[in-house]
């Protein structure tokens, strides 16, 4: 009993083994590099944006003001005018149902979760904009938030694909109902949600776009997406944050 027992846990670490260098190797060869003409800013040239992760879910943070700038288009102008009381919105992307129907993890569906992850071809996305009135960390006194220094020229190219992520109809954004919480909306989005493809994909490839370096694997989950920001961009969560509470 104790040698099949012996020989059943060597297959198991074997098999995590195997499973953990495949991961490390799928790692390397999606990392993307970062591009040094855009990242970091360099002197005073540049805008602080912020990545916030919730914990199974992250977005970007951005001054309103910058969504008029070069990069943007109708899409952002139109989100910009909306929620013009408010100096900082965060952008969140997701399946459409499965992000409607999941404020937090006590509302998790694992049926609408593998819907979105597995279905051929992908699910419909949709973008969450939040108004904020006071600043991330102050908004979000309990989650993750990375401060990004990037340039005016990564900034252009962040807004360009931010832009890309919403649907227009007559040359307007297309609004589908109140988000998940504070004065928030969700747009009709551009793009497929699949496993390969999301959310914290989709917040990794804003700041790919803005010459940051990314890893697609790690970024699959928050975690990850931290990780890699700290050991390839060098950046770090700044203090405060409490996870220990709802």
């Amino acid at each position: 009993m104790r040698a099949r027992l012996g020989a059943a846990l060597a297959t198991l670490i074997a098999l995590l083994a195997a499973l953990l260098g495949f991961l490390a190797l799928a790692a390397l060869l999606t990392a993307r590099p970062g591009d040094s003409a855009l990242y970091p800013a360099q002197g005073g040239d540049g805008e602080t944006v912020a990545l916030v992760s919730h914990g199974w879910h992250s977005g970007l943070v951005l001054p309103r003001a910058v969504l008029t700038g070069a990069g943007g288009g109708p899409a952002l102008a139109d989100i910009a005018t909306r929620f013009r009381a408010y100096p900082d919105l965060e952008f969140g992307w997701g399946e459409a149902r499965f992000y409607r129907a999941t404020p937090t993890l006590a509302q998790f569906d694992a049926g609408l979760a593998l819907e979105a992850l597995f279905t051929p071809g992908g699910r419909p996305g949709v973008v969450q904009v939040v108004g904020l009135e006071r600043p991330a960390r102050d908004s979000f006194p309990h989650s993750e938030i990375v401060p990004v220094r990037v340039s005016r020229a990564g900034l252009a190219r962040l807004l360009a694909r931010l832009e890309a992520s919403f649907r227009l109809t007559e040359g307007r954004p297309v609004a589908g109902g109140p988000g998940l919480y504070g004065p928030s909306l969700f747009y009709e989005g551009e793009g497929r949600f699949s496993y390969a493809n999301v959310c914290n994909h989709w917040a990794a490839r804003l700041l790919g776009a803005a010459g940051l370096p990314v890893t697609p694997v790690l970024d699959t989950h928050p975690a990850g997406l931290l990780l890699d920001l700290r050991w390839r961009a060098g950046l770090s969560p700044l203090p405060g944050a409490n996870l220990s509470k709802p």
